[in-house]
């Protein structure tokens, strides 16, 4: 059975003009809707505001005279100024939400050829949102038409995209182009991966609040957050500059000065003026790396910048402003320093809402190839030679690089560093066993490397300076070597499985998370006071 056909449309006071017998030879849009053979118009719902209610009735009358069958319902709706966006959308919207739609019975066809550019605008907008369950409808009529061919023509276009093979098509082609982009091109495999940077493209191209990108340092964060930031400037989203600072490197005045800028004589030094990356960063991205470096003062005022698009320079007593999308990086738990004191809750808060943890490159072992092949492209744009390696050398090098020997403590780095040397080394552009055999020493031996300053730090921050002097040296060294690999790991099992990689394999059963936690009892310790000190 078909549906009612159901208009709803603005009355143009001046297209729609006209209280004379001439009228008939004029092209009315709204009357014209009415006089199409072909379709049929059971009820218009006739919008317009009381004060035309004269040429109101003028048009119903002339509607009921084309088309007997078409019952017009006329509704009141003010306009203070038509032109005015937020007026006309709220007013339109409001008749829209009163409205009782009933699709299963009815077609609605909602007419954007009335009105002006801005009412227009907002009817459209209103279908597309489902505000209005239907269709637009355009009338119009041909230039140089005999007198009294006054009904022209009409057409419907439907707003549900998914109903357009090619649009469709479209827009998925540019969604995976965007995917690959943020992923500079590699095919990586790893799945967890690129569901990750699947929902990274979503948000990038959809919101400009802050992101959060956490993960261990090399993991590759700040390579994301410029890619992020030249995707959204090729879509036309951002027009100012990417700006990149390190918050470890700067402390005190300094960083102050660096990121909010100062006046003239704010400290001993400040000869002139200076702007400061937030300001540098107006309409751009800001990326600030290690943002758990930040002091408290400088959260405070980074926060009020979030909020208000404004803040004081170091020593100034006037406000400046910029507007630009955060984008924070830390290889540190922001919720473990908020308990311990060291971060804003309420910053936290403000910069939480779309948080990205990008996984190690132990967590991507699969990733490793492709990403293999990358650096040798990347080595061979900066150098100007293409390298590879021979049949034996990859199998050897692909074999160890996904082994539990491979700690990759500094991740994407590791690998960067471990490519550049070997195809510095190559014979004739030809990575050979021998290369190959001497980069995994060298990492073997890079990673073996004690800090026993740090672990000596980090175990008194666990145990306690009186208890750590009870330990021998040979506890306290191999505890803390213990300690950093959980750390480096985001599960028991992964650290049991990275810590006992050899022996494992001569056990019938892996019992490396047990294994683990028993070594740590042996000092009253448990994986979450590791974790949780960190």
């Amino acid at each position: 059975m078909a549906k009612d056909i159901v208009v709803i449309g603005l009355m143009g006071p001046n297209l729609d003009g006209g209280d004379g017998p001439e009228r008939w030879d004029r092209w009315r849009p709204t009357v014209a809707v009415c006089q199409q053979e072909d379709l049929i118009v059971k009820r218009f719902e006739l919008l317009y505001p009381k004060r035309y209610e004269k040429l109101g009735q003028t048009i119903i009358g002339d509607i009921g005279s084309v088309s007997p069958e078409t019952t017009v319902r006329a509704t009141h709706i003010e306009f203070n100024d038509a032109w005015d966006l937020e007026e006309v959308y709220g007013a339109l919207h409001d008749f829209a939400r009163n409205q009782k739609f009933d699709a299963t019975r009815e077609e609605y066809l909602v007419h954007i050829t009335t009105g002006t550019h801005v009412q227009q605008i907002c009817l459209f907008l209103l279908v597309e949102a489902r505000y209005f369950p239907g269709k637009l409808i355009q009338t119009a009529i041909a230039p140089g038409r005999e007198r009294g061919e006054v009904e022209g023509w009409y057409r419907i276009i439907d707003l549900d995209l998914s109903k357009y093979d090619r649009i469709a098509s479209r827009f998925e082609k540019e969604r995976e182009q965007g995917v690959s982009f943020l992923k500079s091109g590699i095919a990586t495999r790893n799945k967890n991966f690129n569901r990750l940077i699947d929902r990274i493209e979503e948000v990038a191209i959809r919101s400009r609040d802050p992101l959060l990108l956490m993960g261990p340092t090399g993991a590759g964060k700040s390579r994301l957050a410029k890619r992020i930031y030249e995707l959204k400037r090729e879509r036309h989203q951002v027009t100012g500059d990417f700006v990149e600072v390190n918050c470890a490197t700067i402390r005190g005045d300094a960083a102050m000065s660096t990121l909010f800028g100062h006046v003239k004589g704010a400290f001993t030094g400040a000869l002139k003026d200076r702007p400061g990356l937030l300001r540098a960063a107006n309409n751009g991205v800001l990326f600030l790396d290690e943002i758990g470096e930040m002091s408290l003062d400088e959260q405070t005022m980074l926060l009020r910048a979030l909020e208000e698009k404004s803040f004081f320079p170091l020593g100034g007593d006037r406000e400046v402003k910029s507007d630009f999308q955060l984008i924070a990086g830390t290889n540190r738990d922001l919720a473990v320093m908020v308990r311990s004191g060291g971060f804003r809750e309420d910053l936290l808060a403000r910069i939480n809402l779309w948080t990205f943890r990008l996984p190690g490159l132990r967590e991507r072992a699969e990733d490793i190839e492709p990403n293999l092949e990358y650096e040798l492209n990347e080595y061979a744009r900066r150098n100007g030679q293409l390298v590879t390696f021979s049949r034996e050398a990859r199998v050897r090098f692909l074999k160890f690089a996904i082994s539990p020997d491979a700690r990759w403590q500094g991740n994407f780095r590791d690998l960067n560093g471990a490519i550049t040397r070997m195809a510095t080394l190559a014979p004739g552009g030809r990575i050979s066993t021998q290369v190959v055999e001497e980069e995994i020493e060298r990492l073997r031996s890079t990673w073996a490397a004690p800090e026993s300053s740090e672990g000596d730090q980090s175990l008194e921050r666990l145990l306690g300076e009186e208890r750590l002097e009870e330990f021998d040296l040979f506890d306290r060294m191999q505890l803390a070597a213990v300690i950093k690999v959980c750390r480096e790991c985001r599960t028991l099992s992964e650290a049991g499985r990275v810590l006992f990689g050899s022996s494992r394999e001569r056990k019938k059963t892996a019992n490396d998370a047990d294994r683990l936690r028993k070594y740590l009892a042996r000092f009253d310790l448990s994986w979450n006071d590791v974790k949780s000190a960190e």
